[in-house]
C-alpha cells in the first residue's frame, strides 16, 4: 500500500482564481500561464478546466505546448521563450502556437520557414530575453522585407519589479513600452503578469498573463494568496507515522538543531526534501493537524520531518498534516523557507501524486 503522501488540486478553486484575474484585467483578456508543469499542478488538468474560459494559454516552450495539444485541446498556446530550432517554427505553424520571438536568429528561422502568427518581445528593462525598443524599427522592416508581417500578432514585455509597489521600475517599463509601440497602434500589447493585476491604475492593454496567481499564492511582496483574495489549489499533505514524547535535553534530527527544554509531545511526518518540501524551513515552520496550526521541529530530511503536537494532544498516528493549503499558506511556508510559493509549487516531485477535484 503506497504512504498517503498527496497533492491535492481544488480545480474549483483554479476556476474561481482565473475569473478574477479576467475580472481585474479589464478589458483585456486573460490568458491563463500554466508553464512548469501547470506551476506544479499537472499541465493537462489545469490547461482542461480552464478550457471553457481561456481563449489562449502561456507556456515556456514547445514541448509544453505539444501536452496542451494532447490533452485535446485547441486553443492558441502562446510560448514564451519563442522557439528553440528552425524545425519549431513548422511545428508551431502546423499546430497553432504563437511563439514570442525575441533574437535575430529566431526572426531567421521565421523567414526561411512556414511563418506561424507570432509576438515580439521587447526588453524595457528586465534585461533578459528581447529587442531593446531603439532596435524595433529595424526588426519590423526587416519583417516587412521578408513578408513575415501579416503573422504578427503584437509586442510583448516583462516587468522585473511589479511586485514591488515601492518600485518605480514597472511605470517606467510600462511607459518606454507605449513609446516603443505606439507606431503599431493596431498591433496588439501584453504587459501584465500576476502581480500587474493588483497594481492600481496600471494598463494591461489586450491580453494579460496571470500565473502564480492562478494557483492562489501571492505575487506581491509581503502578501498571502488569500490577502489578495485567492485561493489555494494545492493542498500538500502527509500522514503522521508516529508520535513520541522527547525529554529535556533531548534533540530530535540531523545536526541536532532543536533540543527540547521541557517535556514535549512530537509527530513524524513522511515529507521531505526529496518530495519537494523545502530543506531550508526551520522550526517554527507553520504546517496543521486536524485543523490547529502546529511548528516544525528541526531539519527536515530527504523522506520525513518533525512537528510539535504539544498543541493537539489528540493527534494520533495516521491523522494528516496538511504542509501547505487552506489552513497555512504557501507563501508563510515560502517566507520561512527563505524563498517564493513559485519555487514550492513548482518544486513538489513527481513521487508526490497529484489528485484533482
Amino acid at each position: 500500500m503506497p504512504r498517503a503522501t498527496v497533492a491535492r488540486i481544488d480545480l474549483d478553486a483554479l476556476k474561481f482564481n482565473y475569473q478574477l484575474a479576467q475580472a481585474k484585467a479589464g478589458t483585456a483578456q486573460a490568458m491563463a500561464v500554466v508553464k512548469a508543469d501547470g506551476y506544479g499542478h499537472g499541465i493537462q488538468a489545469v490547461a482542461k478546466v480552464l478550457a471553457n474560459d481561456a481563449r489562449k494559454f502561456a507556456v515556456a516552450c514547445l514541448e509544453e505546448a505539444l501536452e496542451i495539444r494532447s490533452a485535446g485541446l485547441s486553443q492558441s498556446v502562446v510560448m514564451l521563450q519563442g522557439v528553440h530550432s528552425r524545425e519549431d517554427v513548422a511545428v508551431c505553424s502546423h499546430q497553432g502556437f504563437e511563439p514570442v520571438l525575441h533574437n535575430n536568429q529566431q526572426l531567421e528561422w521565421l523567414a526561411a520557414g512556414r511563418a506561424p502568427a507570432y509576438w515580439l518581445k521587447v526588453n524595457t528593462g528586465m534585461n533578459r530575453l528581447g529587442f531593446r525598443p531603439s532596435e524595433l524599427p529595424v526588426v519590423m522592416a526587416k519583417l516587412e522585407q521578408a513578408g513575415q508581417r501579416a503573422g504578427l500578432q503584437g509586442f510583448v514585455t516583462h516587468f522585473a519589479c511589479a511586485d514591488d509597489t515601492s518600485s518605480p521600475m514597472t511605470h517606467e517599463q510600462t511607459r518606454s513600452f507605449e513609446q516603443a509601440t505606439e507606431a503599431w497602434p493596431k498591433l496588439m500589447r501584453s504587459v501584465g503578469n500576476s502581480a500587474a493585476h493588483f497594481l492600481p491604475d496600471q494598463p494591461l492593454y489586450d491580453w494579460s498573463r496571470p500565473g502564480i496567481m492562478l494557483y492562489g499564492a501571492s505575487p506581491m511582496i509581503g502578501k498571502t494568496g488569500p490577502d489578495l483574495g485567492l485561493k489555494p489549489v494545492m493542498t500538500l499533505e502527509a500522514p503522521l507515522i508516529t508520535t513520541r514524547v522527547v525529554q529535556p535535553g533531548e534533540s530530535i534530527g540531523y545536526g541536532s538543531t532543536w533540543v527540547a527544554e521541557s517535556e514535549t509531545r512530537m509527530g513524524m511526518v513522511a515529507i521531505g526534501y526529496g518530495d519537494g518540501y523545502p530543506r531550508h524551513a526551520g522550526t517554527g515552520t507553520p504546517a496543521a493537524v486536524r485543523g490547529q496550526r502546529v511548528g516544525l521541529l528541526g531539519r527536515v530530511s530527504m523522506d520525513m520531518l518533525a512537528v510539535d503536537l504539544t498543541g493537539v494532544p489528540e493527534a494520533q498516528e495516521g491523522d494528516m498534516v496538511e504542509l501547505w493549503g487552506k489552513t497555512v499558506s504557501v507563501d508563510e511556508v515560502a517566507a520561512c523557507a527563505n524563498t517564493i510559493g513559485y519555487e514550492l509549487l513548482t518544486g513538489v516531485t513527481a513521487r508526490v501524486p497529484r489528485v484533482c477535484r
